[in-house]
């Protein structure tokens, strides 16, 4: 099949499966015209690759994982180094999770103090020390 027809089949732009082919997820052969040309198996990797990007995998990640991928949800057989690939793209996660925690956390105490300063708890700031301060 060409790249518009698995564009269809799978819900996926011809764009984005032009992305994963230079990312070395998707090898289409070539027909005689020059065209890409696809098998069926390629919307299944195209729903894995989808699938994995949803959990957060980078292409890098997900080109190492995917041959050991089966099925559409996929299931992950255990490739070597797999668990290891996975517990690290975690705990990057957790990283970031816990960074934007205590992001949320300085921005929720400005808001806090902000609005008692507005409610006459705190005297005002003066807005020409503020605009002259430097960043």
């Amino acid at each position: 099949m060409l790249i518009g027809e698995l564009s269809r089949r799978s819900g996926v732009n011809a764009h984005q499966l032009r992305y994963y082919e230079a990312q070395g997820l998707l090898e289409p052969g070539r027909g005689a015209s020059g065209y890409r040309e696809y098998t069926t198996d390629a919307i299944l990797t195209v729903t894995q690759i989808r699938k994995l990007l949803e959990a957060g995998l980078s292409t890098q990640d997900i080109g190492f994982l995917l041959p050991c991928a089966t099925g559409t949800a996929p299931e992950l057989e255990p490739c070597p180094d797999l668990l290891d690939t996975l517990r690290a793209r975690l705990h990057g996660l957790d990283e970031r999770i816990d960074t934007l925690a205590r992001s949320r956390q300085a921005l929720h105490d400005y808001i806090e103090t902000t609005e008692q300063r507005a409610s006459g708890e705190y005297p005002a700031c003066d807005s020409t020390a503020v605009a002259s301060s430097p960043a």
